[in-house]
């Protein structure tokens, strides 16, 4: 029997505390917030770097059940290396504040890349939550994708499944995908905005 989404709310309020303060989430259809982040090699990277491509944000933490749902049925990956071959950047986020649930060295986080043959881009180790705050991430994954023109044009859940259970990956209804589908074509995005699931971002105190 497949477990309730009641049931996960209440898996991700016991796998962390709520949400630390953060901004208001910007809005869709505006220009999405400038940020600047180190990644695990040590390099800022900033989204002015990214002008004139499609950008995807991806919040990630390695011991959320729900990014493993993603990553062990080898669905994130596959989006990732979709979007990447056709021009776009993927970046990881990790906004877990030292001390906190599901933060991790550089190192650490350069090898579950490795062993789950992920392929963002960049992952950005946002420690402060400056990044985090700026997008109003609630849970990993809370998904981003902003256009050619530095324009917010998706954000919320990766799917339609809201649940850790990785069967449920097929026949899902990608959302990220959908909306990297309608701005390729040129069309305002079908599906804007959605509720994102999955564990609460651990920000710090």
């Amino acid at each position: 029997m497949k477990t309730t989404f009641t049931t996960l709310a209440a898996l991700g309020a016991l796998l962390a505390p709520a949400v630390g303060p953060a901004a208001a989430a910007p809005a869709v259809g505006r220009p999405a917030p400038a940020f600047s982040a180190k990644d695990t090699r040590g390099t800022t990277r900033s989204l002015a770097e990214f002008r004139g491509k499609r950008v995807v944000l991806e919040w990630h933490n390695q011991g959320c059940p729900f990014v493993a749902k993603h990553y062990d049925s080898g669905n994130m990956q596959k989006l990732q290396r979709q979007l990447t071959a056709d021009g776009a950047v993927w970046l990881t986020v990790i906004s877990s504040a030292p001390g906190k649930q599901g933060h991790v060295t550089a190192a650490a986080a350069d090898e579950y890349v490795a062993e789950k043959k992920a392929a963002p881009t960049a992952v950005l180790l946002d420690e402060d939550g400056s990044v985090g705050k700026a997008y109003g991430a609630k849970t990993t994954p809370h998904m981003f994708l902003i256009d050619e023109k530095g324009v917010l044009v998706y954000a919320g859940a990766i799917d339609d499944k809201p649940t850790v259970d990785r069967a449920d990956v097929d026949g899902a209804k990608n959302y990220v995908l959908a909306a990297y589908e309608d701005v390729k074509a040129g069309k305002p995005v079908g599906l804007a905005s959605t509720a994102p699931y999955g564990c609460s971002v651990k920000y710090g105190d």
